[in-house]
């Protein structure tokens, strides 16, 4: 067998692998975030949005949607990854990808790829639901598509990155807990920064979620409080220097060889 042939037998067996397992728990992996996410949409979009009225020109709940369905990939793409790498870790069975002729680089692009799917997937299912709720327009297919993504793909090599280091169960919990979920709400998806003091807009420049909520909400209603292509630029930046570092630790065997 080529060595070409080798590497892809390994990334569609790691895809696979990762697609059937949230596909078969989906009671766990997709149902909790379509269920959560409309319970945002009757509580914060149809309770709390038909007594706010307008935000940035249109509807209330029409500007929400955006941002959570945003929060809904990234925290997805991120939990697939950190959960099954760890969970692969723990069992010993990494060790067995990483003694095999198989390169560092198909591993994390298999675990990624498995994270983008599941992310995706329930971006998706929110987005369905969503329709019940409001008539979503679509300004910009392709900042739409590039930010999905982009932001699924950074996501998936934070969670492997908090896998590698993680030394228990528990501790691939703290991340998205007490730095993901407090960055979600504070980056723009219940309101506009431009409601803001300007020193805690200023603060909210330095939160990288703002600008992916921004960015995802302008390819659907055509409006964001910050700069589009530079959101892009730097989501790609990210992106390049996350997978370097992913890679050198593969390679290192941090934290996968005992």
């Amino acid at each position: 067998m080529s060595p070409a042939r080798i590497q892809w037998v390994a990334f569609s067996t790691i895809v696979v692998k990762e697609v059937r397992r949230f596909m078969r728990i989906w009671q766990q992996t997709l149902l909790p975030p379509a269920i959560t996410m409309t319970l945002y949409f009757v509580i914060f979009g149809h309770l709390i949005g038909s007594r706010i009225g307008a935000m940035d020109g249109v509807d209330y709940m029409s500007f929400i949607v955006p941002g959570l369905i945003m929060m809904s990939v990234i925290t997805n793409a991120y939990a697939n990854v950190s959960s099954s790498f760890f969970s692969n870790k723990f069992q010993r069975s990494v060790e067995e990808m990483m003694v095999a002729p198989v390169h560092p680089g198909t591993i994390l692009l298999g675990y990624v790829c498995g994270g983008v799917a599941r992310g995706v997937a329930v971006g998706v299912i929110v987005t369905l639901l969503s329709l019940y709720f409001t008539h979503l327009q679509l300004h910009n297919l392709l900042v739409v598509v590039a930010v999905i993504l982009l932001s699924a793909i950074l996501f998936s090599l934070g969670g492997f990155i908090n896998a590698v280091f993680a030394t228990k169960f528990d501790d691939i919990s703290i991340i998205p807990t007490f730095v993901i979920t407090p960055l979600t709400y504070l980056g723009g998806v219940f309101y506009s920064i431009s409601l803001l003091p300007g020193f805690w807009q200023g603060v909210s420049q330095f939160n990288p979620i703002l600008y992916m909520v921004n960015t995802f909400r302008y390819g659907i209603l055509g409006i964001s409080d910050v700069n589009v292509w530079f959101s892009l630029g730097m989501l790609v930046f990210f992106i390049v220097l996350l997978a370097a570092y992913s890679l050198w630790l593969l390679r290192r065997g941090k934290g996968l060889r005992q």
